[in-house]
């Protein structure tokens, strides 16, 4: 017990007989510091006493498929930045291959009773993907928001980049150019945003069942991406546009496995503008998502949420922007 109170003391900022007057329900302690130490206590992963457990902390978990990609680190600065701002202690959970899963981190952040949770990357954009454990915070009232594009039955608020605008404004730059045989590099089959971003491209060229040659799907990842690429070059395809800037990176690689450069013979075009993809070589031709803004109304929708003041179950689209640098080149001369 006095472990726990030392801990928790350190943890809040307070005094141990300022802990232990909360932990016994005693007067004579400010809301924000009851609330301090009660966020204490569930982060060091300690039980409420059983008269607090009904009482949800001001923890609000942010859930993420990985932190190599450089766009959820981005992500991840926002939004933890932005609920400190309004009072919440952000909780990171991020994946790993062989590690914690998204479901054992549902379990744990309704253990801990937490606010709210927000998502990023998660399974919801897998259409084929299993949904128990989002549907488990639907039967528990916890407020949640999903970043980018899920699939339509789950029902949560959604801040999601438009791959429609996002394909145009690509598909656009690549036909100022030149380029007549331009391909896709997406991300599985199931995947929603890759499936928006693929209607998109059928749209925007007017493809037909013949041009399904032009599109490849490729985890997300370089290695991934540079099978998948290496089949679209083969083929004849002179520009690529691709899901992310990982996938366009192993895009990269995989030209100049086959002798050809980037960008006179073949022109890439990322998507997310994570960082570093000015450092690239070439620096990358991207589609900047607007991930501040983005971030901060993540946090907006679920504020008002967690304060009961009810969200609108539809899709707010942020625009994206076209960021041209030196991946993309006009076409080859035939």
């Amino acid at each position: 017990m006095t472990k726990r109170l030392t801990e928790v003391a350190k943890k809040a900022g307070v005094s141990e007989a300022t802990v232990s007057r909360v932990l016994n329900g005693r007067d004579g302690v400010s809301e924000a510091t009851r609330t301090a130490v009660l966020t204490a206590l569930d982060v060091l992963g300690y039980e409420r006493p059983t008269k607090l457990r009904g009482e949800r902390a001001r923890l609000v978990g942010l859930v993420l498929p990985e932190l190599q990609n450089p766009i959820f680190p981005a992500l991840a600065e926002v939004v933890t930045g932005t609920l400190a701002q309004r009072g919440y202690t952000p909780a990171l959970c991020a994946r790993t291959i062989g590690g914690v899963s998204e479901m054992d981190y549902v379990e744990m952040l309704l253990d801990h009773q937490v606010s709210g949770v927000i998502f990023a990357g998660g399974s919801y954009a897998l259409a084929d993907a299993r949904h128990d454990h989002y549907r488990r915070l639907t039967d528990r009232g916890l407020p949640v928001v999903l970043v980018n594009a899920g699939v339509d039955e789950l029902g949560f608020p959604r801040v999601s980049t438009d791959d429609a605008v996002a394909v145009e404004q690509a598909y656009g730059h690549l036909r100022s150019l030149g380029h007549e045989r331009i391909g896709m590099v997406l991300g599985p089959e199931g995947h929603v945003p890759s499936r928006r971003k693929l209607d998109a491209m059928i749209q925007a060229a007017g493809w037909g069942e013949g041009d399904a040659e032009c599109v490849e799907r490729s985890s997300f990842s370089m290695e991934g991406a540079r099978v998948a690429a290496t089949k679209l070059v083969e083929r004849g395809v002179t520009g690529i546009i691709c899901a992310s800037d990982v996938l366009a990176l192993g895009t990269i690689r995989a030209a100049r496995r086959l002798g050809r450069s980037v960008p006179a013979d073949v022109s890439v075009v990322g998507f997310d503008d994570s960082a570093f993809m000015t450092c690239t070589d070439p620096p990358l031709t991207t589609v900047r998502q607007p991930i501040e803004t983005m971030g901060q109304a993540a946090v907006d929708l679920l504020v008002t949420q967690i304060e009961g003041a009810g969200v609108l179950q539809d899709e707010l689209l942020f625009e994206p922007e076209l960021v041209v640098r030196g991946s993309t080149a006009p076409a080859p001369r035939r």
